[in-house]
């Protein structure tokens, strides 16, 4: 998405809507591949596949709204619609001790904050 040549508001690119069908917190993995996109090439926007050729590498929510220069809200939107449509694939990350956090882990990103 060339943002820098657009005058649009980053609201108007998702018709003004702030929600999608997906829960995409920014940690969540997005991608495609080469098949989808040749199967789909036709009914995608421009914009659309910029993003699908973004995520031929998986990426998180955030990467994509940071390589895009989209605002957070607006990547998840468009995202979400995407992954509605069948062009991209939505991993979710899943926690090996259930919906418990990883206290080590926790600990670990503590200390490092601490270090800097």
């Amino acid at each position: 998405m060339d943002r820098t040549r657009s005058i649009v508001r980053p609201y108007a690119w998702t018709g003004g809507r702030t929600e999608t069908a997906y829960d995409l917190p920014l940690e969540a993995l997005i991608s495609t591949n080469r098949a989808t996109l040749a199967r789909i090439g036709t009914r995608m926007t421009h914009d659309h596949r910029s993003v699908s050729e973004l995520c031929l590498a998986t990426r998180s929510v955030a990467e994509v709204a940071a390589l895009l220069s989209l605002p957070l809200g607006v990547a998840r939107v468009v995202l979400g619609d995407m992954a509605s449509a069948g062009m991209v694939t939505v991993h979710k990350a899943k926690s090996s001790a259930g919906d418990q956090p990883d206290l080590t882990m926790m600990e670990r990103v503590l200390i490092g904050l601490r270090n800097l």
